[in-house]
């Protein structure tokens, strides 16, 4: 059983992704069930993972949410479920919390060629 954890976001260092600059939490407890980002969209790539299912939750900016193609209208505090399997991106100047399911694990995204 893991042990309960905290993070101040802000105090982690960004690392490059997919979809622009993220600070990752809780990608390191064990058993590894969630984990929680703070996302800075830029220059997304569309992507999927075959495991983890995100809950993506804008904070601030306005954009659109791509999920197989198809663009959502997304502002401060829409929300998108993106299951496994499903393509997605940020599109904008967007800053969103993003919960991944089980956590975040590098190894579990895909790009199609």
């Amino acid at each position: 059983m893991a042990a309960p954890a905290t993070a101040r976001l802000e105090e982690i260092e960004p690392k490059a992704c997919s979809c622009g600059q993220t600070r990752r939490a809780f990608v390191d407890v064990e058993p590894g069930t969630a984990s929680v980002h703070l996302l800075d969209v830029e220059a997304a790539t569309s992507h999927y993972h075959r495991k983890a299912t995100e809950i993506y939750v804008v904070l601030e900016g306005e954009g659109q949410v791509e999920l197989d193609g198809v663009a959502h209208p997304a502002g401060p505090l829409s929300a998108f479920l993106i299951p496994p399997g499903t393509r997605h991106r940020a599109i904008g100047e967007l800053r969103a919390l993003v919960v991944a399911i089980p956590a975040a694990d590098d190894e579990d995204e895909y790009f199609d060629a």
